[in-house]
């Protein structure tokens, strides 16, 4: 590419997703444009010079190609994209590919959702199901209290909200966004699930019910961290406060919560992030399943004694965070529990291991006060193709003496186990 070439830019033109006409730059550059690529929809909708030649997108290799070719010979060109091509759009492909770029957005089909159902949307978190495991999704809308989505067929609401049954939300489907067939519906997951949908779609996906009519939201998006915008404006980032936190700072009962230091490592190992489903069997106090939500995984807690989930529940609200709670004995009670990323054992016995290592997460680590219980564990673990490591935990902790001295006081150690799947 020689360097008088590189100035010649491809414009990359996005057409309003809500309806509005197209934006005044698109004019100037389609009257001089010698390529027009675009979807076949876009192309009809805009006045392709008679003289330009066209690339009707399906595979992306050609029309980079072409555009590619174009840019070397200096013939301007035009990308047509819907609403803002750099939000989960054209342009990263197009940047990819060394192309130069000029970009003119038009608005995005998420503001659009968003402004049609009238709620802000500053503390929302924006994913995408297109064009990969739609999993990632569906987690991030059970995680979070407030996601919007860009779907794919087979990945639409359809398929979301069949894997949001069971969480407390309220689905917003914008189907064909500024287009006389416009329509959008809130639902239950059940009625999304059961449903079939038009393409292209938005879900928003909302931690509380919609008030009648889309009236905005305010219940939902005002509630601090629990339902809107973060005060560090960061809706899935790790947690202000820090993780590993102290005991204290969770309601539990004569000890039995994993105690910080042991709490660190364990999160550690299940690497919780937004996207991710993690189960916390034999949660307790909910102490390791609390905060792998507070750093974006979506949680489900399995716990039997009905004190200890009412603790739980107790201790996700001070810590303004959603964990889904299963009451009930392992390993019966995980039998139709969505499939986990990873899972933490804090609780249960070999039969309880056996039924989670069935249903291949990637990792799961448990923690074992008992020796005894270690090689049973470990030996399992790699019956069923897990790579284990482990290691013992013994903190000893500073304690005030009379007299203004200083001892310190033992913990009781802890064996971490950590299996893994190639």
């Amino acid at each position: 590419m020689t360097s008088a070439a590189r100035v010649t830019a491809v414009t990359v033109v996005g057409l309003d997703a809500a309806g509005a006409p197209p934006h005044p730059a698109l004019a100037p550059v389609l009257a001089t444009a010698g390529l027009v690529v675009g979807a076949a929809r876009h192309l009809a909708a805009v006045p392709v010079p008679a003289g330009a030649d066209t690339v009707t997108l399906g595979p992306l290799a050609p029309a980079l190609r072409r555009l590619a070719e174009a840019v070397d010979a200096g013939v301007p060109s035009v990308v047509l994209a819907s609403g803002d091509p750099g939000l989960f759009g054209i342009v990263r492909r197009l940047r990819a590919a060394g192309l130069p770029l000029r970009v003119v957005p038009a608005v995005s089909s998420v503001a659009a959702a968003f402004a049609r159902a009238g709620l802000p949307w500053d503390g929302a978190a924006v994913v995408t199901a297109h064009g990969r495991d739609p999993r990632a999704a569906v987690n991030a809308c059970r995680a979070l209290p407030l996601v919007a989505v860009l779907t794919a067929p087979g990945a639409g609401a359809a398929e979301l909200g069949a894997g949001l049954i069971g969480w407390p939300r309220r689905l917003l489907v914008a189907e064909h966004l500024g287009t006389a067939a416009e329509r959008i519906r809130a639902v239950t997951p059940e009625q999304a699930a059961a449903e079939t949908w038009a393409d292209p779609h938005v879900l928003l996906s909302l931690a509380d019910a919609v008030p009648a009519g889309l009236a905005p939201a305010d219940a939902v998006l005002e509630r601090g961290a629990a339902g809107g915008m973060r005060a560090d404006n960061q809706p899935a980032a790790a947690p202000a406060g820090g993780w590993a936190l102290p005991e204290a700072r969770y309601a539990h009962r004569d000890s039995m919560i994993t105690k910080s230091e042991v709490r660190a490592l364990v999160v550690a190992r299940l690497r919780p992030r937004l996207g991710r489903l993690i189960w916390d069997i034999g949660a307790g106090s909910g102490s390791v399943g609390i905060e792998c939500a507070l750093l974006g995984a979506a949680v489900v807690a399995v716990e039997r004694d009905p004190e200890a989930v009412a603790t739980i529940q107790a201790n996700a609200a001070a810590h303004a965070v959603h964990v889904r709670l299963v009451a009930g004995r392992a390993p019966a009670a995980l039998a139709d529990l969505p499939e986990p990323d990873a899972v933490f054992v804090g609780g249960g016995g070999v039969d309880v291991l056996t039924a989670v290592v069935a249903r291949r997460p990637e990792r799961v680590v448990l923690t074992l006060a008992a020796l005894d219980r270690v090689a049973p564990a470990v030996g399992l673990l790699r019956a069923a193709g897990y790579t284990v490591e482990g290691s013992q935990l013994s903190a000893a902790r500073l304690a005030d003496l009379p007299g203004g001295s200083i001892r310190l006081a033992a913990t009781n150690p802890v064996v971490v186990l950590t299996g893994e799947r190639p």
